[in-house]
C-alpha cells in the first residue's frame, strides 16, 4: 500500500462518498475506486460498507482510518523535516482566529508576514473556538489563534499576549464617579456578553458563567458582535466588558465612557494553538516569532500596557 492509497481511504472516510472524495483528491473516480480496492484486496477486508448510504466504515475499517491519520501524518513530517532542514518556509498554511481577536490582531501582523514570508500561502478563517478545535484534530486546520488556556491536551499553546478588558459604562451611569473600578463594583445583571463563549479568564470568566443563567430585566440578550453591546449599552440597557484592542477605535466620544480595572487587571491570555503533532511547526515558529515582534516591548496606550509572555514572567 502507498501513502497515496491511504490518503484516498481518508477523503472517503471523511466525506462518505467515492466522487465526492475523488473530487477532493483531484483524481477520477474510477481511479480513487480502483486504488482503494487495491488496498482492501491485498488486507483481504472491507475497509468501507459499500451497500449502506452515506458509505460508512466497517469496524475494521474504523481502526485502519485511525492509523492511517497517523502514517499521513509521520509522512507529511518527514517533508517538514526536510523543508526546515533546507531553511524553506512556504506553502499553504490554514489559520483559524476566534471574532474577539481576529478584526483586531490580523491588521497588526498580516502584512508585516506576507512581506517576510511571501512563499506561505495562508488561509485565513473566522471561526469560534469550538469550530478551531475540532479543526485543528480533524486536519482542517494547522494552528489558529484564541483565548487560551484551553487545557486539552491534543493542542499545544504558545502564549503570545495577555490583553486587559475594559468597562464600557454608559453616561449616567453611578460607576463613572469612579476613576478606576473593580470587579466587584459590577453589577452582573446588568453585563451584556457575547454569545459565542468567547467568555473572560479568570474572575471575569466566572461573570460569564454566572451571567448565562440570569435574565435581565425584561429581556435577554447574547449578541456575537462587541458593537451591538456598546449600542445597547448605550440605550441605557446595560454595560458591557471590551478587549482593550477593541477600544483603540472606539470614536472619541465613547472613549469617554471607558472604565479600567485597578490592579490586577482582568485580562485574556492569547495564543498561536496547534495540534501536538506539531507539523508545519516552522510556519507556526515564524507565525509565533512574528507576532511577538509586534507586541513585544509592551504596546502602551493611555497607561494601559498588552503585555507579552515574557514580561508576564
Amino acid at each position: 500500500m502507498t501513502i497515496t492509497q491511504l490518503q484516498y481511504v481518508l477523503a472517503v472516510a471523511e466525506h462518505k462518498n467515492f466522487t465526492l472524495a475523488a473530487e477532493k483528491c483531484f483524481v477520477t473516480q474510477p481511479t480513487l475506486s480502483m486504488q482503494i480496492q487495491k488496498i482492501e484486496e491485498e488486507l483481504k477486508i472491507l475497509i468501507f460498507d459499500r451497500t449502506k448510504k452515506p458509505i460508512q466504515l466497517t469496524d475494521i475499517g474504523q481502526k485502519i482510518v485511525n492509523q492511517a491519520k497517523n502514517i499521513v501524518i509521520e509522512a507529511n513530517r518527514i517533508k517538514e523535516i526536510v523543508e526546515h532542514q533546507k531553511g524553506f518556509i512556504g506553502g499553504e498554511f490554514r489559520l483559524g482566529i476566534i471574532p474577539t481577536i481576529m478584526p483586531t490582531l490580523l491588521p497588526m501582523f498580516l502584512n508585516n508576514f506576507i512581506k517576510k514570508y511571501p512563499k506561505v500561502k495562508l488561509i485565513i478563517e473566522e471561526l469560534n473556538t469550538d469550530e478551531i478545535i475540532i479543526r485543528l484534530k480533524n486536519g482542517k486546520l494547522d494552528a489558529a489563534i484564541a483565548s487560551t488556556p484551553l487545557e486539552d491536551h491534543n493542542i499545544k499553546e504558545i502564549v503570545l499576549y495577555f490583553e486587559p478588558f475594559v468597562a464600557y459604562i454608559p453616561e449616567n451611569h453611578t460607576i463613572n464617579l469612579k476613576s478606576e473600578i473593580e470587579i466587584s463594583d459590577l453589577n452582573i445583571e446588568e453585563i451584556l456578553l457575547l454569545q459565542d463563549g468567547h467568555c473572560f479568564r479568570d474572575g471575569i470568566l466566572n461573570l460569564c458563567k454566572s451571567a448565562s443563567t440570569i435574565e435581565i430585566d425584561h429581556f435577554q440578550i447574547q449578541s456575537g458582535s462587541f458593537e451591538t453591546l456598546i449600542k445597547l449599552a448605550d440605550e441605557g440597557l446595560g454595560i458591557t466588558l471590551l478587549p482593550y484592542l477593541h477600544t483603540l477605535d472606539l470614536k472619541d466620544k465613547d472613549k469617554t465612557k471607558l472604565k479600567h480595572f485597578k490592579e490586577p487587571k482582568p485580562a485574556r491570555e492569547v495564543s498561536l494553538i496547534y495540534p501536538k503533532s506539531e507539523l508545519k511547526i516552522h510556519i507556526i515558529n515564524a507565525l509565533s516569532n512574528t507576532i511577538a515582534g509586534i507586541i513585544k516591548g509592551a504596546i502602551v496606550f493611555q497607561n494601559v500596557e498588552i503585555i507579552s509572555p515574557i514580561q508576564k514572567r
